[in-house]
């Protein structure tokens, strides 16, 4: 869907509406409505059937493509020629008139949405040539490229007009030969002349050419771009001014609250509608034979121009005087004939060449640069290719083994880690140092320190069962103090205790119970880290599973569906067209009612056309039928240039979640 299809079934209704209502009214019987398509009763002659044929052939009863191809319309259109000058011819009833004016109006409707199309598709390219110019102009860097990439083109235009000179002069200069013996002896001397005229035309070029020789080439490059950039502009205002001109000026009937009226009322006078179908038709052409682009031409000029065309066309001004004599609908449908195979594709071609000399250059042009570069250098790209192809084969298999064993060693193994943990599996545990090994240590202490204490007694009495007991649980908890009475009597006396005495043992049994004492530390530690085990195999397993998530998306965004790439791209350029659209609203001079010219209306159209089309790419299902609405709001220009842009801002901060 499209503006022009909207326009095209807004048109359409608006004649269906007319002869209905007409019809209930009693000045035409010809038509009854049922649901959904628009049905004429046949009459009974095999001319009139026709004419309802061709009047539901050109009605858009398609909802997908209300809008006929070109070569399908040209048909129906002569066919309905042929049928309106027979019924003519015929005088038949006033009623068959009616129903070959509501063919020719609706074949009206489909060369108005063929034509409005063809236009906008021409504008809208028209911006990146402008863009293209505004790079090369903007940037010295640019400039140089450009002159160098259209240098063998200019090259070739210079030798192709000095050579067509000299062909020329030496073409003038000689005449035929009298004989062929004498144009035989002569060809050295014909070559050697016309080499001599060949560096005259040189010689003449340099003399014309002298004011421009003081300018670098860069300089007579960037003139060269900015005439282009002229002429494209000005092709790009004209053709704005032409779809500005066709949808305000173009099949403008009454509006449909007077259509909707069940009383009688001016709107459904015949000669009306009669006329504005005729003016249509007249402005439709004029417009296409005067969108030509003139140096000297302005779009004041061009309206004017198309205007007074309009105004002084003699079929208008039969239709609207009403003269039935004259105003024949198989004139109007011979003009909408002629249209279609003359005007529009004259004007497709003028484009096309003004589009193709001062557009942005050809791929061939842009691109021969690096594509020189390859052929030349192809051939030591492919000798190096092959002389390494046992280290690039190499490089290949040490990447797949790099990566399967990332894969299998960062992100297989520490999963089945997590899962193991989860499952709380005996060999998943996280420890520090061995589950007996506290205990043993401190068994070990134990037995130390109740062999050292009944060895040697404190009183010089044994100890009893209770005190043994009592000092076990006492060195349970950490209290050594029969061996540190110890120690310290045996330090008055260090060196002879160390040889005779006990003093190494007691060391010995305090390192012993250092050691018992880190292993505590230790496990606590160990208790801490089993505590948040589960925490630690999800950090071990994240560095892996992130670098392959990355790769993952950076692969399938580089070469998969792209669409991540493809909607980041249609967002950027629903930015541009936006801003675009709020600069022709914020930039542009507004007429004397306060709305839009034909020229700032036709660029917000076709700026409109495509963020139409670019917005129900993004737009959720739910969310497009309240953007159409406020698209509809935005394109309505009787609403005024200031309910306009607040309609812009309305757009921008209520879908900036899908468009920004």
């Amino acid at each position: 869907m499209s503006i022009v299809d909207d326009q095209i079934r807004r048109l359409d209704a608006a004649l269906d509406k007319f002869q209905v209502l007409q019809a209930s009214s009693g000045r035409a019987s010809l038509l009854t409505e049922e649901p959904e398509v628009l049905q004429v009763d046949a009459p009974d002659s095999t001319q009139d059937s026709r004419l309802t044929t061709t009047v539901r052939a050109l009605s858009t009863t398609s909802a997908s493509r209300p809008l006929l191809t070109r070569h399908r319309l040209r048909g129906l259109v002569a066919q309905l020629a042929q049928e309106s000058e027979a019924q003519s011819s015929a005088h038949h009833s006033g009623d068959d008139a009616e129903l070959a004016w509501l063919a020719v109006g609706k074949a009206t409707v489909q060369l108005y949405g063929l034509i409005l199309n063809s236009l906008l598709e021409q504008t809208i390219p028209l911006s990146e040539s402008i863009w293209y110019w505004d790079d090369v102009l903007g940037s010295y860097t640019n400039t140089v490229l450009y002159t160098i990439q259209t240098s063998p083109e200019r090259f070739y235009k210079q030798a192709k007009e000095v050579y067509a000179d000299a062909k020329e002069k030496w073409q003038n200069n000689h005449g035929l030969r009298e004989s062929a013996q004498e144009a035989q002896s002569s060809v050295q001397e014909g070559w050697r002349e016309f080499y001599t005229l060949v560096q005259n035309s040189i010689k003449e070029r340099s003399l014309s050419q002298a004011g421009t020789k003081i300018l670098s080439p860069f300089s007579i490059c960037r003139m060269q771009a900015r005439k282009h950039q002229t002429r494209i502009k000005r092709l790009r205002e004209t053709n704005a001014t032409s779809i500005g001109l066709i949808v305000d000026e173009g099949l403008s009937f009454q509006p449909v609250q007077d259509l909707d009226a069940k009383s009688p009322s001016p709107a459904l006078d015949r000669s009306q509608w009669r006329s504005t179908v005729a003016k249509s038709v007249s402005l439709l052409e004029n417009v296409l034979r005067n969108a030509t682009v003139d140096d000297a031409a302005n779009v004041s000029d061009f309206e004017e121009s198309v205007f007074s065309a309009v105004e002084g066309d003699p079929e208008f001004v039969a239709v609207n005087e009403a003269n039935e004599s004259t105003t024949d609908p198989s004139k109007l449908a011979k003009r909408i004939l002629h249209i279609l195979d003359d005007h529009l594709p004259q004007q497709e071609g003028e484009y096309t060449v003004v589009s193709t000399d001062f557009g942005k250059p050809s791929r061939l042009v842009r691109y021969w640069i690096p594509g020189v570069f390859l052929l030349l250098s192809g051939s030591t790209l492919l000798r190096i290719l092959a002389n390494r192809k046992a280290e690039i084969v190499q490089w290949v298999r040490d990447f797949g083994s790099t990566a399967q064993d990332f894969w299998l060693n960062w992100v297989i193994e520490p999963t089945k880690r997590l899962i193991g943990t989860i499952r709380h599996d005996a060999d998943s545990e996280i420890a520090i140092q061995s589950k007996e090994s506290l205990k043993a240590d401190r068994d070990s202490l134990e037995r130390m320190v109740v062999d050292f204490a009944i060895e040697h007694p404190e009183n010089g009495t044994k100890y009893s069962d209770s005190e043994i007991t009592s000092l076990r649980l006492k060195v349970k908890e950490g209290d050594l103090t029969p061996v540190l009475k110890a120690y310290e009597r045996e330090m008055q006396s260090p060196i002879k205790n160390a040889v005779m005495g006990d003093l190494v043992r007691t060391l010995l049994i305090q390192i012993q119970k250092t050691k018992v004492d880190v292993e505590v530390a230790i496990g606590g530690i160990d208790s801490l880290l089993k505590s948040q085990e589960l925490l630690f195999g999800f950090v071990g397993i994240a560095p892996g599973v992130l670098i392959s998530y990355f790769i993952a998306q950076w692969l399938r965004n580089t070469f998969g569906g792209r669409r991540g790439l493809q909607q980041k791209k249609q967002q950027g350029q629903i930015v541009r067209l936006l801003r675009n659209i709020d600069r022709t609203l914020t930039n542009c001079t507004p007429t004397e009612s306060g709305i839009l010219s034909y020229k700032d209306h036709g660029l917000l159209l076709c700026e409109g056309h495509v963020l139409r089309q670019r917005a129900v790419k993004v737009l959720p299902g739910n969310v497009q039928r309240e953007f159409l609405e406020d698209f509809n709001d935005l394109m309505d220009i009787r609403m005024g240039i200031d309910r306009q842009i607040k309609v812009l801002e309305r757009i921008q901060w209520v879908y900036s979640k899908w468009l920004l």
